[in-house]
C-alpha cells in the first residue's frame, strides 16, 4: 500500500453536525477502498479562495493523510466528486 496525502475543500455554509458527518464519510470512503487512515484534521475553518468554485469563495479545508492501493485513488477521487458538500479534491502521493 502507498502513503498519501489529501486537501479536501468543503463547502463553508454547513453547520457543525454536517461537517462531522461530512469528515466522517471521507474518512469512510478511505476504508470502503481497503485503505486506511492515519489522520483526519481540520485545517483551516472558512479560508478564502483565490477563485470561486461552485460559486463559493471560501471553503473549509480537511487534511487527511492515508493508506491506500495504488488503484484506489481514482476511485476515491470518483466518490468524492458525486458527494455535494465536496467541492475540490487533491490527493498526492507522500
Amino acid at each position: 500500500m502507498n502513503k498519501y496525502e489529501a486537501m479536501i475543500i468543503v463547502k463553508p455554509d454547513l453547520n457543525d453536525e454536517e461537517k462531522k458527518s461530512v469528515a466522517a464519510q471521507i474518512s469512510e470512503a478511505v476504508v470502503k477502498h481497503k485503505g486506511e487512515v492515519a489522520n483526519l484534521t481540520l485545517w483551516s475553518e472558512k479560508k478564502k479562495m483565490y477563485f470561486p468554485i461552485k460559486k463559493f469563495t471560501d471553503g473549509v479545508y480537511y487534511l487527511m493523510n492515508f493508506q491506500a492501493p495504488s488503484g484506489a485513488v481514482a476511485d476515491l477521487k470518483n466518490t468524492y466528486s458525486l458527494n455535494e458538500f465536496i467541492l475540490r479534491v487533491l490527493i498526492t502521493k507522500a
